[in-house]
């Protein structure tokens, strides 16, 4: 439906900036410190974030009308993310690089699809069809194959298994970020990255490491805007809110081969022939991923929530009261509303309103 495309796009662009992730990064380790390289990356995503929230103020955009600040409830869920997106997972990757190829690394870092993937089905009861279950077989098996190393302890490389475990990481954060993803994603990432970059930054400082110079600090806090969080986090999150987290992350299976490209730009060196292998493999699972679809009877139950939302999508034909907020030039807003009970079937993804359990 139309009203997909958005969320698609969003994901789409997602994959594109944190598919420089690693390459990015790599260029900047032999000039700092890694734990102050972490911090600064967070940091950078936080406060882009929040100048981005605040500009829009400055000209006098009302974000508390067409966006739901967190609430109490949502403390536990941005504390999550901060130590899981925003400590763990940067600082397991910067330590992880230096021993990996790039262009390996940015494929590796597709594993966050199926770890995502797994999360979302077993901890979250979203729906995963056998199609899914082939591609992230295909995935898993070309990360399985790049991480083989047979000069290294048990045959693993283990910068490898560290990538690996960042997606574990990352995945985690995507999972616990689709229950704030109804939620100001300005306001949320700020929390996140300001939260994250200044907790890493006294662990840094403790740790007897340094800030770069200048110009290498002001490239860290871009990238990290740009890659890490910042702008991806809320195109992602607004992702998370049109097509849940299963379908956000499949999407952003894509995103390492935009790190493949970036690597073989920006680096001499090249992968080993098991890469070679491995990247059709990844491939064809990728396309799986995006390509699948889902539809079928189900049922909306009552309840009362708030969130941004429009009302040509289906599950919006409330009446308003006279407080609430204006409909925005894009034909949003934001205010607690009333969802009757209803039942119809439309091609659909397990957004905030479609959560429900299937048969097996």
């Amino acid at each position: 439906m139309s009203h997909y495309r958005a969320p698609v796009l969003y994901a789409l662009v997602t994959a594109v900036f944190i598919g420089g992730s690693a390459p990015f990064t790599k260029l900047l380790i032999d000039g700092a410190d890694p734990l102050a390289l972490a911090a600064l990356v967070s940091l950078g995503s936080g406060s882009g974030a929040l100048l981005f929230s605040l500009l829009g103020a400055a000209a006098g955009t009302r974000r508390s009308h067409v966006e739901a600040p967190p609430g109490r409830s949502d403390i536990p869920w941005l504390i999550g993310v901060t130590v899981f997106g925003g400590i763990l997972a940067p600082v397991t990757l910067i330590f992880s690089l230096p021993g990996s190829p790039a262009a390996t690394a940015a494929l590796l870092l597709n594993f966050e699809a199926v770890a995502t993937t797994l999360i979302a089905a077993a901890v979250f009861g979203e729906s995963v069809s056998r199609r899914v279950w082939v591609a992230l077989g295909c995935i898993t098996a070309s990360c399985i194959l790049l991480t083989c190393d047979p000069a290294a302890g048990f045959g693993l490389s283990l910068p490898a298994l560290g990538i690996l475990l960042t997606c574990l990481f990352w995945a985690v954060d995507n999972n616990l970020g689709q229950r704030l993803s109804a939620k100001d994603p300005l306001l949320t990432i700020s929390i996140k990255g300001i939260g994250a970059g200044t907790v890493t930054l006294l662990f840094a400082l403790a740790a007897g490491q340094h800030l770069p110079d200048p110009a290498t600090t002001a490239a860290a806090m871009v990238v990290g805007f740009l890659c890490y969080g910042g702008l991806t986090s809320i195109l992602f999150l607004l992702a998370l809110r049109g097509i849940g987290a299963a379908r956000a992350g499949s999407l952003l299976a894509i995103s390492p081969f935009f790190g493949v490209l970036f690597s073989l730009v920006l680096f001499a060196e090249l992968p080993a022939d098991a890469f070679y292998v491995a990247l059709p493999v990844m491939a064809f699972g990728a396309w799986l991923l995006i390509s699948e679809e889902h539809s079928h009877p189900h049922r909306h139950p009552p309840g009362v929530h708030e969130h941004r939302h429009r009302h040509d999508d289906l599950h919006h034909d409330h009446a308003h009261a006279a407080g609430d907020p204006p409909l925005s030039t894009t034909g949003e807003h934001s205010h607690m509303h009333a969802h009757v009970e209803l039942v119809h079937e439309h091609p659909h993804q397990p957004d905030i309103h479609h959560r429900h359990p299937h048969r097996r």
